[in-house]
């Protein structure tokens, strides 16, 4: 086959400067559809080699102008009944980068975010994947230097221990790259959680040893000369950071997976039987890969698309059938209650004689995108519960029905003639405020002095019909001062409101909100409005920026 390309390279070309490819919709819909926002696809194209042009290859990807993350591949058909023709694929991924694009580059456009998640406690993992010789290692070597310098460099928020493991997959067989390739058992213990058992983990103090550790561990990986690579990487190569949050006792985890590189029948035709056996064990691998994250995507795009999508069956996800998913069991678990988010690279060789594992690469990464319907942004508001002797009560569940809370919530929904008026004048439910409780009230209600206090007001004292207490133990409406809080009350701050606590959740910086514990807060102790809003995917609270 490189022998037809090589004899058509001209013709080639010359088809492909008279093509005009007619623009194609967007396999998304921007106004009704979106992809999950927890999987981003990303495709970096290689340069051209010199070895390439020198042996006469043209160059076959092309990123499309004027369709923003679009590729198109022009492949040469050797039609048995005439002169070659030319075929074109259009693939379409959520961030592309051409060969201009730097390592840098892609590190700020997808892999900060997943170092900033990390950091406050979720789980990020970032894939390179693509043919042998695509640039897979060279592309994840880098952004480990790249990260290293952020966890180490003191510009995140806050204090964390960092901690590295770098573990080499190759076939069933695992090894630590950090303890001169030592054997290392993949176990998992008795509350489901994968554990290295064997693995050393160290403690980076600085940028500098950071960087020697993740030398050292390139010194042991297992490479070998293939067809298309001098040194390919002949297993999967991870490293596994854990952030450690000493003052929230939480952590965030990072993993950087470089995967060994797919090979196809023309790559292996000189692969011996230990080679070959190596190369059915990354591609079945790989296999399995594709098949945990496409089920892991289409399972959350399930859960959170509605409509017809509702009805169909959950999709399985087979993480347990190879080392590499049961290493990354969080990632792919539908039991796991972690939030998650992944980057996967796909790496491409843009030389016409790799044409075919090309399209294989963009084929694969395509089929990533999980398109789901896009839900509209749900207001957290209530109306206000009626007064006097038909107001329900506020029981838990009443609550929860007011307030409206969905799949994406914003605390805030004010009309453009509330929004000029103090936050004080337009008290309503669900509302959040924050507020300052006397230190006796912080005990009795369980706060700490350092926590932010936060509450969602749901109605005005007043207006609770039946006897209730709140948290601290007293009447919310005696009956004596049933009517004192009134609007005319409002101004001078006398007016009183049942609020619900909200109170910081297991994650850095999240919230939620415990609509059974219940206190009565006086507009004076309210000090402003915050903005909230819900996160499906952690089932927490976070104040908006």
């Amino acid at each position: 086959m490189d022998q037809f390309y090589l004899d058509n390279a001209a013709l080639y070309r010359t088809l492909v400067k008279a093509l005009k490819p007619t623009p194609s919709p967007n396999t998304v819909d921007a106004a009704t559809e979106t992809t999950s926002p927890d999987m981003v696809v990303g495709a970096r194209i290689r340069p051209l080699l010199g070895e390439d042009v020198a042996a006469g290859f043209p160059c076959a990807v092309f990123p499309r102008t004027g369709q923003k993350s679009v590729v198109d591949i022009h492949d040469l058909y050797n039609h048995p009944r005439g002169r070659p023709i030319l075929k074109s694929f259009k693939y379409q991924v959520d961030s592309l980068f051409d060969s201009q694009t730097t390592t840098e580059e892609i590190y700020g456009n997808l892999v900060a975010k997943l170092v900033s998640f990390a950091w406050h406690g979720g789980i990020g993992t970032l894939f390179a994947y693509g043919q042998t010789g695509s640039g897979k290692t060279f592309t994840v070597n880098r952004l480990e230097q790249l990260v290293a310098g952020t966890l180490m460099d003191g510009t995140l928020e806050g204090q964390r221990k960092v901690y590295f493991t770098i573990i080499e997959l190759a076939g069933s067989s695992a090894y630590d790259l950090l303890n001169s390739r030592k054997p290392i058992s993949i176990l998992e213990d008795s509350f489901g959680v994968t554990q290295l058992a064997g693995a050393e983990e160290h403690c980076a103090q600085g940028r500098a040893e950071v960087m020697d550790l993740i030398e050292r561990a390139s010194s042991f990986r297992q490479t070998a000369p293939t067809l298309k690579n001098g040194a390919s990487s002949r297993s999967h190569g991870i490293c596994r950071i854990r952030i450690k949050n000493l003052s929230a006792d939480s952590e965030g985890m990072l993993y950087l997976v470089d995967l060994a590189g797919s090979e196809a029948a023309r790559d292996v035709v000189a692969h011996g039987a230990d080679r070959m056996r190596e190369t059915r064990d990354i591609n079945m691998s790989l296999s399995v890969l594709k098949d945990c994250i496409r089920g892991k995507v289409m399972a959350d795009a399930l859960e959170l698309g509605g409509g017809p999508m509702s009805k169909q069956r959950k999709p399985h996800v087979p993480f347990r059938q190879s080392a590499l998913t049961k290493v990354l069991k969080h990632v792919f678990d539908p039991a796991s209650s972690r939030a998650c988010k992944t980057v996967v690279i796909a790496c491409i060789n843009p030389s016409l004689g790799d044409v075919g594992p090309s399209k294989n690469t963009l084929r694969y990464a395509e089929m990533l995108r999980v398109v789901r319907p896009k839900t509209e942004e749900i207001q957290l508001v209530a109306v206000s519960p009626p007064t006097g002797a038909n107001a329900p009560a506020t029981d838990s569940k009443a609550m929860q029905g007011q307030l409206g809370l969905a799949t994406r919530a914003c605390s805030r929904n004010l009309s453009p003639n509330d929004a000029e008026l103090p936050f004080k004048k337009r008290i309503r439910p669900g509302m959040v405020v924050s507020w300052f409780p006397a230190p006796e009230v912080c005990s009795v209600l369980g706060l700490l002095e350092e926590d932010v206090k936060l509450a969602v007001v749901l109605c005005p004292a007043g207006a609770v019909s039946k006897p209730v207490k709140d948290a601290l133990g007293n009447l919310v409406n005696p009956e004596d001062d049933r009517h004192a809080d009134s609007e005319d009350d409002s101004a001078d701050g006398h007016a009183r409101y049942l609020c619900a606590l909200i109170v910081p959740g297991l994650m850095a910086r999240a919230y939620e909100l415990n609509l059974w514990r219940q206190t009565v807060i006086p507009l004076g102790m309210m000090e402003k409005e915050v903005i909230l809003q819900y996160d499906s995917g952690t089932r927490y609270y976070y104040i908006s920026a």
